[in-house]
């Protein structure tokens, strides 16, 4: 965007250009003599554009670009500035063994086709699908502080709440299923989550607990008191039910792995429900890698930030050129007037 900051200077070129019009036509000074004789070889002035009058229209020139140096030429670049009030949010996984298990999506017709996706690589692991979902929550949330909790009999802090989100994505990829034991503590995880943002200064606290297993482990505190806490520390708690009655898991039988199915899904969609509700967040079945997509999606739209993006020109001086070469050329004409054009009268 270009622009004349001051563009009333231009009303002087008008005068300008009327003195330079005037210097150019204007009779020339005289001198009577009784004979030319004497100047014969000397030259005679010839009319306006004659190389005499050179000077002229060099200084006219120099005055022009003088007076557009002072109109303050300007090339502005547009830019926005983003403000956003970020949320802290603390992702609770689940690794316990089950995770290891695949979701067979209903387009899957028999453990023969499951086995086939899985050496294919496009059916995954209920613990990799969580990890691709979680990085690409992560990535779409630049303005939150977002921290991890993986767990199973005990919970595990992997990354408090940061804004160090290469760490955090570096992180996800660092745990792996059945690492932390083979139960399901619900109440541990979620107590942990709360103690993480229970300070914090955020307008807005959440946690997110994914589980494929129900509460097998007896606590200081049960999940439904977990819940109540956190509903204290005005933590919203989104739960997301991992696992359909489709579901495989690889087991070696003398040395060949075979896919065993599972049959029903494990978690507790009741208490998932309970604990949501009770913290004003929402409950979400994730039957297959589509279905957690969708979960993470949806809560990812619940949990908008507000976004101010004022948009301002950054205007840059383009004067300081048009200056120079003005004052420039004044100096040229006046040399010039004064040496290699000078005429005599």
């Amino acid at each position: 965007m270009f622009r004349f900051q001051q563009p009333w200077y231009a009303l002087l070129l008008l005068p300008l250009v009327a003195a330079a019009v005037w210097a150019l036509v204007r009779r020339p000074p005289s001198l009577t003599v009784s004979s030319a004789a004497p100047f014969r070889g000397v030259g005679l002035r010839a009319g306006p554009w004659h190389r005499s009058r050179w000077p002229v229209l060099v200084g006219a020139l120099g005055l022009a670009l003088c007076l557009a140096a002072l109109m303050r030429p300007q090339h502005g670049v547009e830019r926005s500035v983003q403000r956003a009030e970020g949320i802290d949010i603390m992702l609770v996984l689940d690794v316990s063994p089950s995770m290891r298990a695949y979701d067979v999506p209903e387009c899957v017709a028999d453990t023969d086709g499951a086995a086939a996706a899985i050496r294919a690589g496009t059916l995954k692991t209920r613990v990799e699908t969580a990890k691709d979902e979680l990085r690409k929550f992560v990535e779409k949330r630049p303005n939150d502080r977002i921290g991890l909790i993986i767990f199973s009999k005990l919970p595990y802090t992997v990354c408090p709440p940061t804004l160090d989100h290469d760490f955090l994505v570096n992180s996800i990829s660092s745990f792996e299923a059945g690492m932390l034991g083979e139960a399901t503590n619900i109440a541990g995880p979620l107590a942990s989550a709360t103690a993480r943002l229970k300070d914090s200064p955020a307008k807005r606290r959440v946690a997110v607990l994914f589980t494929d297993g129900g509460n097998n482990v007896q606590d200081k505190i049960t999940p439904e008191q977990a819940a109540d806490l956190a509903r204290t520390f005005a933590v919203a708690v989104y739960t997301v039910g991992i696992g359909s009655n489709r579901a495989v898991l690889p087991m070696d039988f003398f040395g060949r792995q075979v896919l065993h199915p599972l049959g029903t899904s494990d978690f507790d969609p009741k208490l998932l429900e309970e604990i949501a509700s009770k913290t004003g967040a929402r409950y979400f079945a994730a039957a297959d890698a589509s279905g957690f997509a969708a979960a993470m999606k949806e809560i990812d739209q619940l949990e908008k930030v507000k976004v101010e993006a004022p948009r301002f020109t950054d205007y840059r001086e383009r004067f300081p050129p048009l200056l120079w070469a003005g004052l420039l050329l004044i100096c040229l004409a006046f040399l010039l007037e004064r040496t290699v054009l000078q005429t005599v009268p």
